[in-house]
């Protein structure tokens, strides 16, 4: 996402860039705690799908950009299966001056550009471990990011502190 610099009135605005620099898995895990009874069973588990992004500065306009996917299979009280992929990204960031659009820009465009990433790597492990392969539904980051923010203004006007760098959970 680059945009050129304005041309006309003779200001010129920074050059504004949002680039992958690099993108890497940061912690993944799978649990099949039933296994291998788990595999003669007919059920069809309910399927739990969680979301959460942090943001942390590296230096000055570098970023590192964590998306975490947590899939829950549960038939009943017994966990089917447990996924968690820490899908993770570096990404240059310059030219918003503006907190509010940086703030968009990380909390929804980069785990936007991070998902992709982590949905092959949860539907690779669900196979992996003997079971069908498992699609993720795309997810609007920047609709998550909104919601967070007016979730935030709304508890910080109740008095309530949430943790700076986070989204909330979807399902």
């Amino acid at each position: 996402m680059a945009e050129p610099a304005a041309a006309g009135n003779g200001t010129q605005k920074p050059n504004r860039q949002v680039l992958l620099q690099k993108i890497y898995i940061k912690d993944a895990s799978i649990e099949v705690p039933q296994a291998p009874q788990v595999f003669t069973s007919n059920a069809q588990p309910q399927i739990d799908v969680n979301v959460a992004t942090q943001m942390s500065p590296i230096q000055d306009e570098l970023f590192d950009v964590v998306l975490t996917v947590t899939v829950t299979a549960k038939s009943g009280e017994d966990t089917v299966f447990l996924v968690e992929i820490k899908q993770a990204g570096i990404f240059l960031v310059r030219g918003f001056d503006n907190s509010q659009e940086k703030g968009a820009i990380l909390g929804g465009y980069c785990p936007s550009m991070l998902f992709p990433f982590a949905r092959e790597a949860v539907a690779d492990f669900v196979q992996k471990a003997g079971f069908p392969q498992l699609l993720l539904q795309p997810i609007n980051f920047e609709a998550l990011y909104i919601e967070q923010l007016a979730r935030q203004r709304a508890e910080s006007r109740a008095g309530i502190i949430t943790e700076p760098g986070t989204a909330p959970a979807a399902h």
